[in-house]
């Protein structure tokens, strides 16, 4: 499985440039987050059993939207970005 971050390397327009650190994927906070298809929950747990070979897996938390058909609900967004240094989504069917 590869996992590609499709904004990497695209400047923000305009504005101050945020200053991140890279993510240390054996310790930092992860949360791991489903659009609520069918699958999507599966395919998430198998991505922290495989974690789990590689690192502690205590502060790797399940997240969930409300609706497949919705946005993600405004108080998830916040929760993620104040508690997590990374965030994998999935998208199942």
């Amino acid at each position: 499985m590869r996992i590609y971050n499709p904004t990497f390397g695209i400047s923000a327009a305009g504005g101050e440039k945020a200053v991140l650190k890279p993510v240390n994927w054996k310790t930092d906070a992860i949360a791991l987050v489903s659009n609520s298809k069918p699958n999507a929950r599966e395919l998430l747990w198998g991505i922290r059993d495989k974690l789990s070979a590689h690192r502690q897996v205590e502060n790797i938390k399940f997240l969930a939207k409300n609706s497949a058909s919705q946005p993600a609900p405004k108080e998830l967004l916040q929760e993620v970005a104040a508690n997590y240094r990374a965030a994998i989504l999935a998208l199942g069917d």
